[in-house]
C-alpha cells in the first residue's frame, strides 16, 4: 500500500508517495540532501536545479562504480570456482583407484 510522507531536501519540503518504509524513504532523502550540500560546498553560486542535477550525476556515478565492482567480484568468484573444480578433477585423476568416490 502506498504511503505519503513529507521530506526535506536542501531546505525544500516535498511530499512523496511510495511503498517503502517511511524510515527508508527518509534515509534516501537524507542521502540526496547530503550530496546536494556536498556539491554546493564546491560552488560559489548555483541554482537548486543545478545542484540537484550534479548530485544526481554523482550518485549515478557511485551506483555505476558499485555495479562494476560487483560484476568484477562475481567474475573473480566464478574464476576461483572453475580453478577449484579443475584442481579437484586433477586430484581425482591422480588419486589411486580405491573404490571410494
Amino acid at each position: 500500500m502506498s504511503k505519503t510522507i513529507d521530506i526535506e531536501i536542501y531546505g525544500q519540503r516535498y511530499t512523496i508517495r511510495g511503498d517503502a518504509e517511511e524510515q527508508y524513504m527518509r534515509k534516501l532523502a537524507a542521502y540526496v540532501d547530503e550530496h546536494m550540500r556536498g556539491v554546493a560546498k564546491g560552488m560559489k553560486t548555483a541554482t537548486l536545479s543545478k545542484l540537484a542535477l550534479l548530485a544526481a550525476i554523482n550518485i549515478s556515478h557511485q551506483l555505476f562504480e558499485s555495479q562494476q565492482r560487483r560484476e568484477q567480484e562475481e567474475a573473480d568468484v566464478e574464476h576461483r570456482v572453475l580453478c577449484l573444480m579443475d584442481t579437484i578433477d586433477t586430484l581425482e585423476e591422480k588419486a589411486p583407484a580405491s573404490g571410494f568416490r
